[in-house]
Protein backbone atom coordinates (compact mmCIF):
# COMPACT_ATOMS: atom_id res chain seq x y z
CA UNK A 1 0.00 0.00 0.00
CA UNK A 2 1.26 3.91 -0.67
CA UNK A 3 0.61 6.34 1.54
CA UNK A 4 0.67 9.62 0.06
CA UNK A 5 -0.79 11.14 3.05
CA UNK A 6 -1.21 9.88 6.71
CA UNK A 7 -3.76 10.74 8.76
CA UNK A 8 -3.53 10.31 12.51
CA UNK A 9 -6.89 11.40 13.95
CA UNK A 10 -6.37 13.12 17.57
CA UNK A 11 -2.35 13.55 17.12
CA UNK A 12 -1.48 17.34 16.62
CA UNK A 13 0.22 17.85 12.71
CA UNK A 14 3.01 20.10 13.17
CA UNK A 15 3.92 19.99 9.60
CA UNK A 16 3.53 18.54 5.90
CA UNK A 17 6.74 18.91 4.09
CA UNK A 18 7.03 17.60 0.32
CA UNK A 19 7.62 14.28 1.72
CA UNK A 20 7.68 13.71 5.37
CA UNK A 21 4.63 14.45 7.97
CA UNK A 22 5.95 15.51 10.81
CA UNK A 23 3.30 15.50 14.35
CA UNK A 24 4.26 17.11 17.42
CA UNK A 25 4.03 14.68 20.10
CA UNK A 26 5.15 17.05 22.73
CA UNK A 27 9.00 16.13 24.06
CA UNK A 28 9.51 14.70 20.78
CA UNK A 29 8.36 14.53 16.63
CA UNK A 30 6.93 11.85 15.00
CA UNK A 31 8.23 12.18 11.66
CA UNK A 32 6.85 10.04 8.72
CA UNK A 33 7.67 9.25 5.22
CA UNK A 34 5.28 9.40 2.95
CA UNK A 35 5.69 7.90 -0.93
CA UNK A 36 5.19 11.27 -2.17
CA UNK A 37 7.69 12.52 -4.55
CA UNK A 38 8.93 15.69 -5.69
CA UNK A 39 10.93 16.02 -8.81
CA UNK A 40 11.85 20.01 -9.61
CA UNK A 41 10.52 21.18 -6.34
CA UNK A 42 7.22 20.17 -7.07
CA UNK A 43 4.92 17.04 -5.66
CA UNK A 44 3.92 14.90 -8.27
CA UNK A 45 0.36 13.51 -8.15
CA UNK A 46 1.48 9.67 -8.35
CA UNK A 47 3.34 7.71 -5.29
CA UNK A 48 6.40 5.59 -5.17
CA UNK A 49 5.09 2.41 -3.39
CA UNK A 50 7.78 1.94 -0.52
CA UNK A 51 9.53 5.01 -0.81
CA UNK A 52 9.16 6.45 2.54
CA UNK A 53 10.30 3.19 4.01
CA UNK A 54 13.29 2.87 2.19
CA UNK A 55 13.78 6.79 3.43
CA UNK A 56 13.35 6.00 6.71
CA UNK A 57 15.55 2.56 7.25
CA UNK A 58 17.86 4.38 5.06
CA UNK A 59 18.81 6.94 7.30
CA UNK A 60 18.40 4.72 10.21
CA UNK A 61 21.20 2.94 8.73
CA UNK A 62 23.63 6.01 8.20
CA UNK A 63 22.47 7.47 11.76
CA UNK A 64 24.01 4.94 13.37
CA UNK A 65 27.13 4.25 11.10
CA UNK A 66 27.54 7.83 11.54
CA UNK A 67 26.85 8.14 14.96
CA UNK A 68 30.53 8.26 16.32
CA UNK A 69 31.11 11.31 14.06
CA UNK A 70 27.49 13.66 14.93
CA UNK A 71 25.20 13.16 17.00
CA UNK A 72 21.56 12.61 15.08
CA UNK A 73 17.72 13.39 16.49
CA UNK A 74 16.77 10.04 16.53
CA UNK A 75 14.99 8.38 19.59
CA UNK A 76 13.47 5.38 18.40
CA UNK A 77 12.96 3.74 15.16
CA UNK A 78 10.34 1.08 15.73
CA UNK A 79 6.43 1.39 16.39
CA UNK A 80 6.66 -0.70 19.21
CA UNK A 81 8.82 1.75 21.38
CA UNK A 82 7.03 5.02 20.34
CA UNK A 83 4.48 6.76 22.75
CA UNK A 84 0.60 4.74 23.46
CA UNK A 85 -0.65 7.82 21.93
CA UNK A 86 0.26 6.59 18.03
CA UNK A 87 0.36 3.21 18.87
CA UNK A 88 -3.43 2.74 17.00
CA UNK A 89 -1.77 3.85 13.51
CA UNK A 90 1.07 1.16 13.25
CA UNK A 91 -0.18 1.01 9.93
CA UNK A 92 0.67 3.70 8.67
CA UNK A 93 4.25 4.15 10.52
CA UNK A 94 5.31 0.39 10.04
CA UNK A 95 8.96 0.95 8.70
CA UNK A 96 8.44 4.30 7.55
CA UNK A 97 8.76 6.73 10.96
CA UNK A 98 11.29 7.68 13.22
CA UNK A 99 10.74 9.53 17.05
CA UNK A 100 13.14 12.19 17.09
CA UNK A 101 14.29 15.06 19.56
CA UNK A 102 13.24 18.06 18.42
CA UNK A 103 16.25 20.45 17.18
CA UNK A 104 16.88 24.04 16.60
CA UNK A 105 17.28 23.22 12.37
CA UNK A 106 19.61 26.08 10.20
CA UNK A 107 17.90 27.74 7.63
CA UNK A 108 20.40 26.31 5.45
CA UNK A 109 20.86 23.20 3.20
CA UNK A 110 24.40 21.73 3.14
CA UNK A 111 25.25 20.06 0.11
CA UNK A 112 28.61 18.35 -0.91
CA UNK A 113 29.48 17.61 -4.32
CA UNK A 114 31.81 15.30 -5.60
CA UNK A 115 31.31 15.20 -9.52
CA UNK A 116 30.08 17.87 -11.65
CA UNK A 117 25.93 17.28 -12.79
CA UNK A 118 22.73 18.78 -12.52
CA UNK A 119 22.71 22.53 -11.61
CA UNK A 120 26.55 22.38 -10.74
CA UNK A 121 27.00 21.28 -14.35
CA UNK A 122 24.95 24.27 -15.22
CA UNK A 123 27.04 26.75 -13.18
CA UNK A 124 30.39 25.53 -14.47
CA UNK A 125 29.25 26.06 -18.11
CA UNK A 126 28.32 29.46 -17.65
CA UNK A 127 31.13 30.57 -15.35
CA UNK A 128 33.88 27.93 -15.34
CA UNK A 129 32.97 28.19 -11.10
CA UNK A 130 30.14 26.24 -9.08
CA UNK A 131 28.73 28.01 -6.71
CA UNK A 132 31.30 30.55 -7.20
CA UNK A 133 33.90 27.81 -6.47
CA UNK A 134 36.59 27.75 -9.23
CA UNK A 135 36.93 24.46 -11.16
CA UNK A 136 39.45 23.17 -13.66
CA UNK A 137 38.89 24.24 -17.46
CA UNK A 138 37.74 21.41 -19.64
CA UNK A 139 35.42 19.19 -17.36
CA UNK A 140 33.04 17.25 -18.91
CA UNK A 141 29.17 15.85 -17.42
CA UNK A 142 30.00 13.24 -14.34
CA UNK A 143 33.43 13.91 -14.04
CA UNK A 144 34.65 13.87 -10.45
CA UNK A 145 36.03 17.19 -9.20
CA UNK A 146 39.90 17.16 -7.95
CA UNK A 147 38.00 17.28 -4.16
CA UNK A 148 34.42 17.32 -3.09
CA UNK A 149 32.78 21.06 -2.58
CA UNK A 150 31.11 22.03 0.17
CA UNK A 151 27.87 24.05 -1.98
CA UNK A 152 25.39 25.62 0.75
CA UNK A 153 22.03 26.47 -0.20
CA UNK A 154 19.45 28.61 1.05
CA UNK A 155 15.85 26.24 2.15
CA UNK A 156 12.86 27.31 0.69
CA UNK A 157 9.73 26.44 1.76
CA UNK A 158 7.82 26.20 -1.51
CA UNK A 159 9.85 26.70 -5.01
CA UNK A 160 13.80 26.07 -5.65
CA UNK A 161 16.24 26.04 -2.73
CA UNK A 162 18.75 28.69 -3.89
CA UNK A 163 22.82 28.35 -4.32
CA UNK A 164 24.59 30.39 -2.06
CA UNK A 165 28.42 31.13 -1.14
CA UNK A 166 29.80 30.09 1.97
CA UNK A 167 29.97 33.54 2.48
CA UNK A 168 26.12 34.41 2.18
CA UNK A 169 25.88 31.22 4.25
CA UNK A 170 28.07 32.69 7.38
CA UNK A 171 25.65 35.52 7.35
CA UNK A 172 23.06 34.14 7.68
CA UNK A 173 23.84 31.50 10.22
CA UNK A 174 27.00 33.15 11.65
CA UNK A 175 30.59 32.39 10.14
CA UNK A 176 31.82 29.63 13.01
CA UNK A 177 28.72 27.43 12.73
CA UNK A 178 29.42 27.41 8.90
CA UNK A 179 32.62 26.60 9.19
CA UNK A 180 31.45 23.68 11.63
CA UNK A 181 28.74 22.60 9.14
CA UNK A 182 31.27 23.07 6.26
CA UNK A 183 34.01 20.47 7.83
CA UNK A 184 31.19 18.14 8.99
CA UNK A 185 29.48 17.80 5.51
CA UNK A 186 32.46 16.90 3.55
CA UNK A 187 33.70 14.96 6.26
CA UNK A 188 30.37 12.45 6.80
CA UNK A 189 29.94 12.74 2.86
CA UNK A 190 33.86 11.56 2.42
CA UNK A 191 33.40 8.34 4.51
CA UNK A 192 30.16 7.81 2.96
CA UNK A 193 31.57 8.09 -0.42
CA UNK A 194 34.29 5.22 0.71
CA UNK A 195 31.75 3.34 2.40
CA UNK A 196 29.54 2.89 -0.92
CA UNK A 197 32.52 2.67 -3.21
CA UNK A 198 33.05 -0.80 -1.24
CA UNK A 199 29.62 -1.74 -2.15
CA UNK A 200 29.51 -0.63 -5.89
CA UNK A 201 27.90 2.24 -5.72
CA UNK A 202 29.18 6.17 -6.38
CA UNK A 203 27.80 9.09 -4.35
CA UNK A 204 27.61 11.56 -6.75
CA UNK A 205 26.31 14.15 -4.24
CA UNK A 206 24.15 14.66 -1.50
CA UNK A 207 22.86 16.96 0.95
CA UNK A 208 22.73 17.25 4.62
CA UNK A 209 20.20 19.12 7.37
CA UNK A 210 21.78 20.47 10.83
CA UNK A 211 20.43 21.86 13.89
CA UNK A 212 21.12 22.40 17.47
CA UNK A 213 19.72 19.34 19.86
CA UNK A 214 20.87 21.02 24.00
CA UNK A 215 23.26 23.27 22.05
CA UNK A 216 25.27 20.62 20.35
CA UNK A 217 25.26 20.67 16.25
CA UNK A 218 23.47 17.31 15.08
CA UNK A 219 22.43 15.69 11.77
CA UNK A 220 18.73 15.94 11.18
CA UNK A 221 15.74 15.39 8.63
CA UNK A 222 17.52 12.29 6.60
CA UNK A 223 20.83 11.15 5.62
CA UNK A 224 22.74 9.71 2.54
CA UNK A 225 18.94 8.67 0.45
CA UNK A 226 17.96 8.57 -3.18
CA UNK A 227 15.95 11.33 -2.37
CA UNK A 228 18.84 13.73 -0.94
CA UNK A 229 21.53 12.06 -3.15
CA UNK A 230 22.71 10.99 -6.57
CA UNK A 231 23.79 7.19 -6.48
CA UNK A 232 25.30 5.83 -9.08
CA UNK A 233 26.00 1.87 -10.24
CA UNK A 234 30.27 2.18 -9.95
CA UNK A 235 30.07 -0.70 -12.33
CA UNK A 236 28.75 1.85 -15.12
CA UNK A 237 30.41 4.87 -14.95
CA UNK A 238 31.24 6.40 -17.82
CA UNK A 239 31.65 10.02 -17.66
CA UNK A 240 30.98 12.75 -20.32
CA UNK A 241 27.69 11.99 -20.10
CA UNK A 242 24.32 11.65 -18.26
CA UNK A 243 24.88 8.11 -15.74
CA UNK A 244 22.29 5.77 -14.66
CA UNK A 245 21.32 6.46 -11.30
CA UNK A 246 19.33 4.65 -8.13
CA UNK A 247 17.47 7.92 -7.11
CA UNK A 248 14.51 10.08 -8.39
CA UNK A 249 16.98 11.22 -11.65
CA UNK A 250 14.92 8.09 -13.00
CA UNK A 251 12.05 10.27 -13.07
CA UNK A 252 13.63 13.39 -13.56
CA UNK A 253 14.77 12.44 -16.78
CA UNK A 254 11.17 11.14 -17.81
CA UNK A 255 9.55 14.24 -17.08
CA UNK A 256 12.55 16.14 -18.91
CA UNK A 257 11.62 13.99 -22.12
CA UNK A 258 7.91 14.80 -21.39
CA UNK A 259 8.86 18.33 -21.99
CA UNK A 260 7.06 18.76 -18.64
CA UNK A 261 7.83 22.88 -17.71
CA UNK A 262 8.07 22.11 -14.19
CA UNK A 263 5.27 24.03 -12.88
CA UNK A 264 2.56 22.46 -10.81
CA UNK A 265 0.92 20.79 -10.80
CA UNK A 266 2.79 17.69 -12.21
CA UNK A 267 2.03 15.53 -14.29
CA UNK A 268 1.03 11.69 -13.54
CA UNK A 269 3.27 9.25 -13.93
CA UNK A 270 2.64 5.94 -15.90
CA UNK A 271 3.22 2.64 -14.03
CA UNK A 272 6.07 1.36 -15.64
CA UNK A 273 8.35 4.26 -14.33
CA UNK A 274 6.50 3.96 -10.88
CA UNK A 275 7.40 0.66 -10.82
CA UNK A 276 10.89 1.25 -11.93
CA UNK A 277 11.44 3.79 -9.40
CA UNK A 278 10.61 2.10 -6.31
CA UNK A 279 12.63 -0.59 -7.37
CA UNK A 280 15.60 1.43 -8.07
CA UNK A 281 15.14 2.76 -4.57
CA UNK A 282 14.93 -0.67 -2.70
CA UNK A 283 17.98 -2.33 -4.60
CA UNK A 284 19.87 0.85 -3.21
CA UNK A 285 18.51 0.25 0.12
CA UNK A 286 19.52 -3.51 -0.64
CA UNK A 287 23.26 -3.06 -1.65
CA UNK A 288 24.01 0.10 0.76
CA UNK A 289 22.53 -1.16 4.04
CA UNK A 290 22.85 -5.62 3.63
CA UNK A 291 19.26 -6.15 4.27
CA UNK A 292 16.34 -5.70 2.02
CA UNK A 293 13.02 -3.86 3.29
CA UNK A 294 11.70 -4.04 6.82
Amino acid sequence: MAIIQTNLPGVKLHARGKVRDIYDLGEHYLIVATDRLSAFDVVLPTPIPNKGKVLTQMSAFWFDYFKDLVPNHVVATNVRDFPATVQAFRDQLDGRSMLVKKAKVFPVECVARGYLTGSGLKDYKATGKVCGIPLPAGLRDSDRLPQPIFTPATKAESGHDENISEEQAGKVIGADNIRQLKELTLSVYSRGVEYAAAHGIIICDTKFEFGTIDGKISIVDEMLTPDSSRFWPADQYSPGKPQPSFDKQFVRDYLERIGWNKQPPGPELPEEIVMATSAKYIEALTILTGRGLQ
